[in-house]
């Protein structure tokens, strides 16, 4: 088998489907009902943005006008940085509006300084961020041109642990979260990152949920895959969890040394089929 995605639903692990050998391009895609650019003079332009009086972020829309579906990205562990500004540029592009905020209030680190983020990451307190959070969301259903009503969530690392946190913290402000390799979702107790497990946070949850994580993530044991499965099967919420294999941790960056090209564009056209199902309005039936 060249691909194995592994799609649990809500009613328990037990029944869980596996789907393997499938190419998702032969799915039919939910149309995004907005305008997109058509042409080089209707290139997207994002920009750097005060969300609140003590938090920046970044912030781009979709050529043309209308009310369009939106997301709020969230960073990795090495900051607000051009690879995180080029995941709200490419959800942009296929339609929705997209913002990241700055956790670090300015501070990035390079990739190849694991050290450096790794000390930042340990100072941040989840109550915090999610503050932050709560101010984007605010902010998306605030502007004119953003369907309040269709606004998702996704993460990236250190940010998918977030966005799985979002989903609990914010459940009638979103309509969908996409959590990549969050670790630390069901962290264990006295762990190097200070990180608690977010499991009692399940019940809390009411928008649908998609996992992705790569076969070889180093930074995320197998086993934790099974008891986040677990904790969401036996709350009855709405899940995906897609396994990548020969993907390791940070899968989806050209930046970054463990980078898979055929598992990020898989990836990523499972992510924009996600979130136009679930954020788009929904057609009346006649």
């Amino acid at each position: 088998m060249k691909r194995r995605d592994l799609l649990i639903g809500a009613s328990s692990i037990a029944t869980a489907a596996v789907i393997a050998d499938t190419k998702l391009s032969e799915a039919k895609q939910p149309e995004v009902q907005t305008i997109t650019p058509t042409s080089k003079s209707a290139a997207i332009t994002g920009k750097n943005i005060q969300i609140s009086k003590d938090l920046s972020g970044y912030y781009v829309t979709p050529a043309g006008s209308g009310k369009f579906p939106a997301v709020v990205v969230l960073m990795e562990a090495f900051g607000l940085n051009q690879w995180c500004k080029s995941i709200c540029d490419r959800l942009a592009k296929s339609g929705f509006a997209a913002i990241s905020p700055d956790f670090y209030r300015g501070k990035t680190y390079a990739y190849t300084d694991v050290a450096g983020a790794v000390t930042k990451l340990k100072t941040l307190n989840d109550d915090a961020i999610m503050s932050d959070v709560g101010k984007s969301l605010d902010f998306l259903a605030g502007k004119s041109e953003v369907n309040a009503n269709g606004i998702g969530v996704i993460g990236f690392c250190m940010g998918g642990r977030y966005a799985f946190l979002t989903n609990a913290v914010y459940p009638t402000k979103i309509k969908a979260a996409i959590s990549f390799y969050g670790g630390g979702i069901d962290a264990n107790p006295g762990n190097p990152l200070g990180q608690k497990s977010l499991l009692d946070r399940v019940q809390a949850m009411q928008s649908p949920l998609m996992l992705m994580y790569g076969s070889e993530d180093q930074l995320i044991a197998a086993d934790e895959h099974s008891r986040v499965a677990a904790a969401l099967s036996k709350a009855k919420k709405r899940y995906i969890l897609n396994l990548f294999p020969k993907a390791g941790h940070g899968f989806m960056s050209d930046r970054r040394e463990n980078f898979s090209p055929e598992a990020e564009a898989e990836a990523w056209m499972m992510t924009t089929g996600f979130f136009s199902q679930n954020l788009k309005p929904k057609k009346q039936k006649l």
